[in-house]
């Protein structure tokens, strides 16, 4: 075998099933491995897609994916994407390509920078590790290696560059192909123990649980706790229905966009002991670290990442080790000193009666243009309940984690840790891979759309049938309304001139839906699309002028970079 076959081998070996990219010369010993192999290829329009793809599909599956590039620009232009990924701690193998070693330094067509390093080091900034392979009989090894560090530990994205001579070049000494990942599921006794009964000795105590929780696959331990010592669970925006939003111990999603019940609850009131599992209390889920949410009494920390533990609020207790395994412990710990005794149900009767205070009765607004409020409700009332939301970067985000009601953990994803445009439009296509028979549904604004639209192209050459809810109101409505609360005039414009998805959707091939009158989204027609199962896009004429709940990320930004 030569060194890409024994690259793809390893894949193949580990259960990778699909690799998302766009071909090229550099990458033809790569291209012929992967014909000869078990693997489908998912021809990506833009090799950002293709990474995002990739993300989507490890997001969803728990497993790791891989996304392929030619060298040079093919490489740059997935630098984005796997930003997104590395920012949210998802494992990802980026393989690109690079020229014949032989013509280093030469200005070989696509090298990029004095002998070619220049790229492994660029993705050195924004993956767990990357390198290139130089002798054809390091090829096993280092792929072995590559996936044993995006598996092990907080994981995350890493990158190969592939020589196109070397991996040309027959391996004759592949002993060293071999992987095994090891994950960080010890924790501090003593210190799950100080947690235990400062959780027990607690008279309003909260749990924040965070994006780790998700990564952790900890929906039923995180239950498990809150519902054995009756203490209410608030999310991060990433970490959304982790716990069912209609559970009695809900607080929803504390932060950007987040319910006013968390905010009332955590913010206003005496919290005197707050577990925070698997968040690093980041600027959307403190709305830029207020004050407030520091617990009168003591912080406990759990993360699998010491580095974020007391990072930006002292913390009293910290935990560094892997969610579930965390709360499990916690759950036996309390469970040894409580022996049996039950914890009344006084929390929740609190909750109901703040989230009683605070109801308002929404009214299905019929007014001419769609509200994007009406459209979430409209949308969470005609899909089924174990659909997969996927929200872009922008008002599409704010609106979904506002509105959205998700009753099934692992069901609501936004790229939060690099914040990228496009990430919602892309990596749906992935997910669904992933997904099965699951729906999956984009929620992206049409300024998000514009950037990776092409995409389109991709589900239809698959037959992935994506749902695509393009929030239409030819602007960049984040940008427009956070202008317009803050007093800032229009230098550089936000709007632009309206586009047709409709037609543009049907020129990629895909089926395309003009939704104009609130109300036209409902379960007839979802079901109807559910059913032909092709890519849809439903293009939204939404009210541009409906102000987003933005404003704690409004009061942020003039708070922190004035």
């Amino acid at each position: 075998m030569n060194a890409a076959e024994v690259i793809v081998r390893s894949l193949e070996k580990h259960g990778v099933t699909c690799v998302f990219g766009v071909p090229g010369g550099a990458i033809e010993s790569l291209n012929t491995a992967l014909y000869k192999s078990s693997i489908s290829v998912i021809v990506a329009k833009h090799e950002e897609g293709a990474a995002f793809m990739a993300d989507g599909y490890a997001r969803v599956s728990g497993v790791i994916a891989v996304c392929c590039s030619t060298a040079g620009p093919g490489a740059t232009n997935m630098i984005t994407g796997i930003a997104s990924a590395f920012g949210d701690s998802i494992p990802v193998i980026a393989l690109t390509g690079q020229v014949s070693t032989s013509l280093f330094g030469k200005g070989a067509i696509q090298e990029f920078s004095v002998q070619s390093f220049g790229i492994v080091s660029i993705f050195r900034q924004i993956t767990k590790y990357s390198d290139i392979i130089i002798n054809e009989n390091k090829a096993g090894e280092m792929i072995s290696r590559a996936r044993r560090l995006a598996l092990t530990g907080r994981k995350g994205p890493v990158h190969l560059n592939l020589p196109a001579d070397i991996m040309k070049r027959k391996v004759t000494d592949d002993s060293h192909e071999r992987c095994s990942t090891t994950q960080v599921l010890g924790f501090d006794r003593e210190a799950v123990k100080k947690a235990a009964q400062l959780l027990l000795g607690a008279k309003r105590p909260v749990i924040v649980a965070g994006w780790g929780t998700v990564l952790s696959r900890a929906d039923k331990e995180l239950l498990e706790l809150a519902e054995l010592l009756d203490i209410p669970v608030a999310t991060s925006p990433k970490a959304k229905g982790i716990l069912s939003e209609v559970h009695p111990l809900s607080l929803g999603v504390l932060g950007f966009a987040g319910s006013p019940v968390a905010k009332e609850y955590i913010l206003k009131r005496d919290v005197d002991v707050l577990l925070a599992v698997g968040t690093s209390f980041n600027e959307f889920v403190t709305s830029g670290w207020d004050k407030r949410l520091l617990p009168m009494k003591s912080l406990i920390h759990v993360d699998i990442d010491c580095n974020e533990i007391g990072k930006n609020y002292y913390v009293h207790v910290g935990i560094a080790g892997d969610a579930a395994t965390v709360l499990r412990e916690l759950v036996f710990e309390i469970g040894r000193i409580r022996k049996g005794r039950r914890i009344e149900n006084t929390r929740r009767k609190e909750v109901e009666q703040v989230r009683a205070a605070l109801l308002v009765k929404t009214r299905k607004q019929n007014k001419a243009l769609y509200s994007p409020h009406r459209l979430i409700m409209d949308l969470n009332e005609a899909l089924p309940k174990n659909t997969l939301y996927f929200a872009d970067n922008g008002n599409s985000m704010a609106w979904a984690i506002r509105y959205l009601t998700i009753t099934e953990p692992y069901s609501f994803y936004v790229g939060l840790g690099f914040a990228s445009m496009g990430f919602a439009v892309a990596a749906p296509i992935g997910a669904k891979l992933a997904a099965g028979d699951r729906p999956v549904v984009a929620l992206v604004g049409d300024g998000s759309f514009l950037m990776n639209g092409m995409e389109v192209a991709t589900a239809v050459n698959y037959n992935i049938p994506v749902i695509w809810v393009i929030m239409n109101n030819a602007m960049l409505g984040m940008v427009y309304h956070g202008r317009k609360l803050a007093g800032i005039p229009e230098g550089i414009p936000s709007g632009f001139k309206p586009v047709d998805h409709v037609k543009l959707a049907e020129a990629l091939g895909a089926r395309g839906i003009r939704i104009t009158t609130p109300g036209e989204i409902n379960r007839e027609l979802m079901d109807d699309i559910l059913a032909a199962g092709v890519p849809t896009v439903l293009d939204v004429i939404i009210d541009p002028e409906e102000v987003p709940p933005i404003h704690s990320r409004i009061s942020s930004l003039e708070k922190l970079y004035t």
